[in-house]
């Protein structure tokens, strides 16, 4: 199905147990379904074909955490990635609820 000038991502379905994850009957919690782990391969998956260069939490004066995402240089001029950059913070923010910003390093 093609859709004109709309942004498609693909993201895994996951599962995140909580920290009564023995209620389920397990023995452990394996890192890969814990939040933090699930949050991180979301980011991964969102960004898509771009790899992501590095990450900085910038905690504001009320304590409101931003998220700085910075993708690498490489892929800036690939397949109009530059204009993807908003899709990605609203995917981001309404999966994990939590505030994105995706940028690209300054040269």
């Amino acid at each position: 199905k093609k859709f004109n000038k709309k942004h498609v991502i693909f993201v895994a379905n996951r599962t995140i147990l909580d920290k009564n994850f023995r209620r389920k009957g397990l023995q452990v919690r394996p890192r890969s379904r814990t939040l933090t782990s699930v949050h991180e391969s979301m980011l991964e998956d969102v960004v898509g074909p771009t790899e992501i260069y590095g990450k900085r939490t910038r905690i504001g004066v009320d304590g409101s955490k931003l998220l700085k995402v910075i993708l690498d240089p490489k892929d800036k001029d690939k397949e109009n990635v530059e204009s993807k950059l908003a899709t990605y913070a609203a995917v981001y923010k309404k999966l994990t609820n939590k505030e994105a910003v995706f940028t690209f390093p300054e040269a």
